[in-house]
């Protein structure tokens, strides 16, 4: 890379980083563009030139933050042992002790995937591939087990289970983000134990 270059992805991690800070410290709508820019000491103009959107430098700020969580899951999933309920649990528990570290910024990069004005390179939450993926290859080895029925749409199983893994910080919202990640992961525990009723073997 030129200097040019260098100087670019430079801003574009000031910008990142300013980004997810504010985000977690006022809220998504009240962050806007300009104090993104004050923060990064960079000007508006090179915000821009680097993301089309405010809704575009959130997304790029959780695929930024997912890269570290999925680091860890590299080296954790291949050691989860259990049924695959238990499993799912254990995913699941891992994603909420993360996302509540920083929890402002995940119900704003949840609230915003309703955005129907979204720009193309904006990932909305739900469509995450490596969870997705994650998810499916769990469900796929209870399938191989005889624990999960085979003639289930995995896919429409993972939905569902991303659903109520994003449904349960309505209590964190609500609570203005004081929810322990250990409360929420009991309610998916419990929402994973209804579902697996319904993939259940006949």
């Amino acid at each position: 890379m030129g200097v040019r270059d260098d100087q670019k992805a430079a801003t574009r991690e000031k910008v990142l980083d300013a980004a997810r800070d504010l985000f977690n410290e006022v809220g998504y709508d009240e962050t806007t563009i300009r104090a993104i820019a004050e923060r990064a000491r960079v000007s508006v103009g090179s915000v821009f030139t680097t993301f089309a959107s405010k809704a575009e430098v959130l997304s790029h700020v959780m695929d930024h933050r997912l890269t570290e969580l999925y680091a860890e899951f590299d080296r954790v999933v291949p050691f989860l042992r259990g049924s695959t309920a238990d499993r799912l649990c254990s995913i699941f528990a891992i994603h909420y002790e993360f996302e509540t570290r920083r929890v402002k910024l995940f119900l704003a990069h949840v609230a915003s995937s309703y955005n129907p004005n979204n720009d193309p390179g904006v990932t909305p939450y739900g469509r995450n591939p490596r969870l997705t993926q994650m998810l499916l290859d769990v469900l796929e080895e209870g399938v191989r087990k005889g624990e999960v029925r085979d003639d289930l749409d995995l896919r429409l199983i993972v939905d569902t289970l991303k659903a109520a893994y994003a449904w349960n910080y309505r209590m964190t919202a609500a609570a203005g983000g004081t929810v322990p990640a250990a409360e929420m992961s009991a309610v998916m525990d419990k929402q994973i134990a209804v579902i697996a009723e319904g993939w259940k073997p006949l």
